[in-house]
């Protein structure tokens, strides 16, 4: 049975050509950014996802505004009015920074989940012009009008955040792609001590789990492989001083502690405890991160 954002990933299909462009122009104009910046606009600096944290302004404020726009119409109450007023001009507010984070994060993503990610982003486009000519209508006396155009966008923006669902639950967009790798709780061999290079890194294997071996400052150390924010393949990316930088989309770790150096990854690889004997390496997942 497919779902409603695979649905919408078919009608949109065709807007291929145009979606790849605008891709490709917002990569360009986020890759002139600072770091700094660009670290902001991931949530590298929270641990987590900006932009869903971001959601919740626009659609909180906007149930409230749809909310007192009921009670108003029963009580006749001015306060009320004000009131819903008010939250629609945050939802309006609130929805600037969570469309910047949310385009940051689309410009990644190819296949389905940019398609369904394009109607996300043109459902939340429509509830935003509809929340802003409800504050025209309702500033120029115009109540009833307002209100219906606030309710139709709150309509899409439901819509707009099922699709928004999919792409976390249904297609892991933003979820960390190393929550459930672990080779298990002992040591496995994977590499003699004279395949790790001094310079560079070294791709293995645990069970069924892909690890980056690095040595650092006269020791080896053992991160996961699959990077937590896409997964692109951290084995293939450039070594920068104790850091690898991932091929797919820059993120930046720490080859011994695993930690987020820069973003766009929010999640910090997994490490594991090295143990080197009689020229054998083995690992196992880190107790302590």
């Amino acid at each position: 049975m497919q779902t409603l954002g695979s649905r919408i990933a078919a009608l949109i299909a065709p807007l291929d050509p145009v979606s790849d462009s605008l891709q490709s122009a917002l990569r360009d104009v986020f890759s002139q950014a600072p770091q700094p910046l660009r670290d902001l606009l991931d949530g590298t600096w929270l641990g987590a996802p900006l932009h869903p944290v971001l959601t919740d302004i626009p659609i909180g404020a906007s149930v409230a505004a749809v909310a007192l726009d009921a009670l108003a119409m029963g009580d006749r109450d001015a306060s009320l009015e004000r009131a819903a007023d008010a939250a629609l001009a945050v939802a309006v507010l609130g929805a600037l920074p969570a469309a910047t984070t949310g385009l940051r994060d689309w410009s990644y993503v190819r296949g389905e989940a940019k398609r369904i990610g394009t109607g996300h982003a043109l459902l939340n486009t429509a509830a935003l012009l509809l929340n802003c000519l409800s504050l025209r209508a309702r500033h120029t006396g115009r109540r009833s009008t307002g209100r219906m155009f606030a309710a139709t966008g709150f309509g899409l923006t439901t819509l707009a955040a099922h699709l928004g669902g999919e792409l976390s639950f249904g297609l892991g967009i933003r979820v960390n792609r190393t929550a459930f790798d672990a080779p298990g709780d002992t040591f496995v061999d994977v590499a003699g001590e004279d395949d790790v290079p001094d310079a560079g890194v070294s791709a293995v294997t645990a069970g069924d789990v892909d690890v980056v071996l690095a040595r650092v400052d006269g020791r080896i150390c053992a991160i996961a492989a699959t990077c937590s924010h896409l997964g692109g393949p951290l084995a293939q990316g450039e070594r920068r001083d104790n850091d690898i930088v991932c091929p797919w989309h820059g993120s930046r770790f720490d080859l011994c502690t695993g930690d987020v150096v820069n973003g766009p990854a929010v999640y910090p690889q997994p490490v594991y405890d090295v143990k080197v004997a009689d020229g054998r390496i083995s690992i196992r997942p880190s107790k302590n991160g």
